[in-house]
């Protein structure tokens, strides 16, 4: 099985929907978002994918009960956990996933996972520990790093591959810094 990961969206609904082409052209059959959407029409990108989608809440995601009501709706394509992280079972594989790279990096020690993947550093990143894949995708906005990006991960070979999007829209915000761990600590 093949799955999509995205992260940190902040809005960037023009990269969202390039990412969500290319995704749909490689045949993926699941989306994971970490999350980071900014507001509700972002939801409503993914709710109208074709692609089943499953998401976490970042720590920016806009209207909650706007949200919901999309994930709820009607048609949508878009389920929503109910927290920051969450656990899933998809192609034979146990994934852990979590907005936060807080504690990625020590569950993915523990042995109890295939892979764990995070996102909200906004860089791309990607690793084995033991035979844990962990995982960031890199971010979707560009406003970080400048570089709009996603992962596919593979159930069969737990392995994943990083992809740039060309011609992505950048949103980069040239006046804020971020410390190491890519939280906001203020303008420059």
């Amino acid at each position: 099985m093949k799955i999509a990961v995205i992260s940190d969206i902040h809005e960037n609904r023009r990269n969202l929907q390039m990412a969500l082409n290319e995704i749909e052209e490689r045949g993926i059959e699941q989306i994971i978002c970490l999350g980071d959407f900014i507001n509700p029409g972002i939801a409503r990108v993914l709710a109208d994918s074709k692609i089943p989608v499953f998401a976490i809440w970042g720590n920016n995601d806009g209207d909650v009960a706007k949200i919901l009501n999309i994930a709820s709706g009607e048609g949508s394509n878009l389920k929503m956990s109910e927290n920051t992280f969450d656990k899933l079972e998809l192609g034979g594989k146990k994934i852990f996933i979590t907005h936060y790279e807080d504690f990625a990096e020590s569950i993915a020690k523990s042995g109890d996972y295939d892979a764990v993947f995070y996102g909200h550093t906004h860089n791309k990143d990607k690793k084995n520990i033991g035979n844990c894949l962990l995982l960031n995708p890199g971010e979707l906005s560009t406003h970080k790093t400048g570089i709009a990006s996603y992962a596919i991960y593979d159930t069969e070979t737990n392995n994943a591959e990083i992809f740039d999007l060309e011609n992505s829209f950048n949103t980069k915000w040239e006046d804020v810094d971020y410390n190491e761990k890519g939280r906001f600590v203020g303008k420059k």
